[in-house]
């Protein structure tokens, strides 16, 4: 069934977040920064593994890179049109409705929670090529796998910023839903070069997660999404 993986992946996300709510509870303040200094650590390393796999290769030469111009051309221009279009203000718009809508009013990171969580669940190879496998064959395993995985994020992520992170399965549902959807048109865009362009900045883009998470919000990293979609642009431009 087309969207079955989505479905397997948004579960995880809420079995993950309910387990990180249930254990914040229990968890004093002290413990909860720590816990969302280790999460950002993480990312952070998660983000620069994913460039450096891009980026580096070896050849007869040696070590050397790929992907550079590719990478600063698409945060300069994902940047841009991110900014006109208030990409960032409208996620924790959407995240205020949702705190009210919920009866979460009071609650001081549901926004934070709901926007951090979010972005990390959504950007990323796994969830467009995991999407495209399931709408075109039905193969779910990179999105179980991927289920997996922000199952464990959403533990520490919701034991230390509550109960907004719950609320990420949303857009993770909206996102991968539309690319299962869009599968077979997807399917002739995502070549090899599409797909490495977009984990080079799709992992930047994570990487600056894991800063928000450490050192508090520096980045609008919501207003870098169109990033994404330029640097798979830009795999069908031989001078990139």
């Amino acid at each position: 069934m087309p969207g079955l993986g989505t479905l397997i992946n948004a579960a995880g996300i809420l079995v993950g977040g309910l387990i990180g709510i249930f254990c914040g509870k229990y968890i004093g303040a002290r413990l909860r920064d720590m816990l969302t200094a280790v999460m950002g650590i993480s990312v952070i390393f998660i983000g620069a593994a994913g460039v450096l796999e891009q980026m580096l290769v070896i050849g007869e030469d040696g070590l050397s890179t790929q992907g550079s111009m590719m990478m600063i051309f698409s945060l300069v221009l994902g940047g841009l049109v991110g900014s006109l279009l208030k990409i960032e203000d409208n996620c924790e718009r959407f995240g205020v409705f949702l705190r009210q809508k919920t009866g979460n009013g009071g609650d001081t990171r549901f926004v934070e929670g709901f926007v951090t969580a979010s972005l990390t669940v959504c950007i990323g190879a796994m969830a467009v090529m995991g999407a495209i496998a399931d709408g075109i064959s039905g193969d779910i395993s990179i999105l179980t796998t991927k289920a997996i995985l922000d199952l464990v994020i959403l533990i520490v992520m919701a034991a230390s910023m509550g109960i907004g992170c719950l609320f990420s399965a949303i857009p993770v549902v909206i996102l991968q839903g539309s690319v299962t959807l869009l599968a077979r048109v997807l399917v002739g865009v995502m070549t090899d070069a599409a797909i490495s362009n977009l984990s080079l900045v799709g992992s930047v883009l994570i990487f600056c997660v894991g800063i928000n998470l450490t050192f508090g919000k520096k980045i609008a990293v919501g207003d870098l999404l169109p990033s994404i979609v330029f640097a798979v642009m830009f795999a069908f431009i031989p001078i990139f």
